[in-house]
């Protein structure tokens, strides 16, 4: 008889726009669990660039044929989501110590209120700089993303600032 569980892992974000941090983290979580489930989420407190669904679109296109990993939106809190789908943890990456601070607080508060462990994957030293949050702030003061974002987004970037110009800084990389 084979005890093996299936160890499902839940990575959520609201990956508004999606980063190649983002993925460098799906692509090594991914190794490390049965199935890794990319939970894209919402935040009221902060203005979207891409709706939930264009998010979720553009990452299970990034993703497409990746074995063991699949794409869901999801609403309300993050532990409850991994319940729901029977995962066993959930899955963060670490940039810095600020992101250690304020993840640990919740991932010891995860454990305690839904028993679920989160798992911490330190970022790629060459993504530790990038956020979602300033790289939407560097479209909308024209600056180039293209070494922050995957190339397939850049095209959907440029769609919400159709007046960029083509000196905004929305260039692909060559």
């Amino acid at each position: 008889m084979d005890d093996h569980r299936r160890q499902i892992a839940v990575f959520p974000g609201t990956f508004d726009p999606v980063t190649n941090g983002h993925l460098d983290v799906i692509r090594r979580g991914a190794a490390l669990f049965d199935e890794l489930v990319v939970a894209v989420g919402e935040n009221p407190e902060k203005a979207s660039l891409f709706s939930q669904a264009e998010r979720a679109e553009i990452i299970r296109s990034l993703l497409a044929g990746m074995a063991g990993v699949r794409v869901e939106m999801f609403s309300g809190l993050t532990v409850d989501f991994a319940r729901k789908i029977g995962a066993a943890a959930i899955l963060r990456g670490i940039r810095d110590i600020s992101d250690l601070h304020f993840e640990f607080q919740v991932a010891l508060t995860n454990r305690v209120v839904a028993g679920v462990e989160t798992v911490f994957i330190m970022t790629n030293p060459q993504y530790a700089f990038t956020s979602s949050s300033l790289i939407k702030q560097i479209i909308r003061m024209g600056g180039d993303v293209s070494a922050l974002v995957p190339a397939e987004v850049l095209p959907r970037i440029k769609a919400k600032f159709p007046t960029a110009g083509p000196d905004a800084g929305l260039h692909e990389c060559p």
